[in-house]
């Protein structure tokens, strides 16, 4: 089922959410960020993003850090090209039906399916080998959070979800509810489907390792031109001197420089590691290509960060055009429960 409203179409509909933790870093930016706002500049779909306020919680506790990371997160968006009047962004806490098709949906939720949540059967597991109780730190949130992410994709009626491949398994729960629902009440949900892209760019961080928060090896998108060559510097290489040939794919600097390169300065540069290019010149090669792509969204970061109100004004004209869609989709969903008014 497609509805048409106001600013949207019958293209399919794409739905992208982004948890509101933490600050974005390079390898955000190749694996999940750049690809999206290429996507969401096609014409052939309906693009949905949204801030992942909610499900922040889950997460994280600290109230002054989920604000920060909302603004940090809608301002790296904004600055790297997403264009609010080509896609519906919005944040999840500004659209209420949400919250209250969550709780239509945990009524039709079997507690079964929940088990099987990769995230709360790896905490159950952490607990087991501490020798804790199976539920300790557990929350209902942890627990029942595929619940709210089946209700931000159905409530939008979202068709293709691009996810990665550890992520499937929320949208087949998404599927799994709305056939239910629609077993009983009739079809009321479209069935989402999962898109993989399994050439999704994972960056290695300055250890070698895949870059993430949990190693602490993260290069952070907008710091300034200073610190991300400092950041650049401490990228782990071998002993290798100057005039020594070096490996290429054995190196996370040239790994890093293929996410940003052209394929033409990428075998360049390849023919260098093998000349014995040095690491510090390498290096430095390294920032002065990232930066070039870097240093105007970084301008304009900083200028959205310096003026909230004007992301306000673009996540509440956001939440409008979201509503176009929610508001008559809950009438809707509630009408077919029986919650609707006195002898209607």
């Amino acid at each position: 089922m497609t509805e048409n409203h106001s600013n949207h179409t019958d293209n399919p509909r794409v739905l992208t959410g982004i948890t509101t933790t933490g600050s974005p870093h390079l390898g955000n930016y190749v694996g999940a960020i750049k690809p999206a706002i290429q996507a969401s500049q096609s014409s052939d779909v309906d693009s949905f993003l949204f801030l992942a306020d909610y499900h922040a919680m889950i997460k994280s506790h600290e109230p002054e850090k989920i604000h920060q990371s909302s603004m940090e997160i809608a301002a790296t968006w904004l600055a790297l090209g997403l264009d609010p009047e080509q896609v519906t962004f919005y944040r999840q806490s500004d659209v209420p039906e949400i919250m209250e098709l969550s709780w239509i949906l945990t009524c039709w939720t079997a507690k079964g399916l929940m088990n099987r949540a990769h995230a709360y059967k790896a905490s159950v597991q952490a607990n087991e080998a501490n020798n804790d109780d199976a539920d300790f730190g557990i929350t209902m949130g942890l627990f029942s959070y595929p619940v709210l992410m089946a209700a931000d994709i159905l409530m939008f009626n979202g068709q293709q979800i691009p996810v990665g491949r550890d992520q499937i398994q929320h949208v087949e729960m998404a599927r799994d509810i709305a056939q239910r629902f629609n077993h009983h009440y009739g079809p009321h949900f479209a069935l989402p489907e999962a898109v993989i892209d399994d050439n999704v760019a994972v960056l290695q961080g300055l250890d070698g390792r895949k870059m993430s928060k949990s190693y602490n090896n993260t290069i952070p998108l907008f710091e300034t031109e200073k610190k991300l060559k400092k950041s650049i510097n401490k990228i782990k290489t071998n002993l290798l001197e100057p005039g020594e040939p070096k490996d290429a794919d054995d190196s996370t600097v040239f790994q890093i420089w293929q996410a940003f390169a052209s394929a033409e300065q990428s075998a360049d540069m390849r023919q260098q590691f093998v000349d014995g290019i040095a690491w510090g010149e390498a290096k430095k090669c390294l920032f002065e290509l990232i930066n070039q792509e870097l240093a105007q969204p970084r301008e304009r970061y900083a200028e959205l960060i310096a003026d909230p109100a004007a992301m306000e004004a673009i996540l509440a004209a956001g939440a409008e055009k979201a509503r176009a869609v929610t508001v008559p989709k809950l009438a809707e969903i509630r009408s077919a429960i029986g919650i609707r008014p006195m002898g209607a």
